[in-house]
């Protein structure tokens, strides 16, 4: 097999529904910031694109981080685990990577036997999605034009990723 991007596929354990969990970290902080569902079409256009591509299981498709909202995810590196079954996305996000208006999606901890909330949303979440965006229309804020990258396999995009525009985030799915 020549093309680098279907090694890349070929080696990641997906689970009896074509998927495998996948864990986006900020690159250069290590900050956790969510985690989601690829399937081998994901791990594909991301290796390919550049941008971060989901699988939403609510929706029953490809979901590219921001294409409603504007937050994108630009694919840094694309890591795989010891056991082949969980993927490790390094990322440049671009704004909040919650739907909830917050960084990350890790906003309550275990304390005091009870949860508590440790990270107040950095963008008010009813700002996040109007109707329009839902449909598929503009993104609050749309990203700044981007040629399409190109990645080999276990890496991410060569080029650097252009500067979008802050919006809010697309965290569900």
């Amino acid at each position: 097999m020549d093309d680098p991007i279907e090694r890349a596929v070929t080696a990641i354990r997906f689970d009896a529904e074509g998927l495998v969990p996948a864990i986006a970290q900020q690159h250069d902080t290590g900050e956790v910031l969510m985690m989601a569902w690829m399937n081998r079409d994901a791990v594909r256009v991301s290796l390919a694109e550049g941008r971060v591509c989901y699988w939403s299981r609510s929706r029953r498709k490809l979901w590219r981080k921001g294409e409603t909202s504007g937050q994108v995810q630009w694919l840094r590196e694309l890591r795989l685990d010891c056991d082949g079954d969980t993927v490790l996305l390094l990322v440049d996000q671009r704004g909040v990577a919650c739907h909830t208006g917050r960084r990350n999606c890790f906003f309550r901890a275990w304390r005091n036997q009870e949860w508590a909330v440790i990270a107040e949303p950095q963008v008010p979440p009813e700002t996040l999605y109007s109707d329009e965006t839902l449909n598929g229309g503009p993104s609050p804020a749309s990203e700044a034009g981007r040629a399409p990258a190109t990645a080999t396999a276990g890496t991410s995009a060569a080029t650097e990723p252009q500067e979008p525009a802050p919006s809010s985030t697309d965290g569900w799915g």
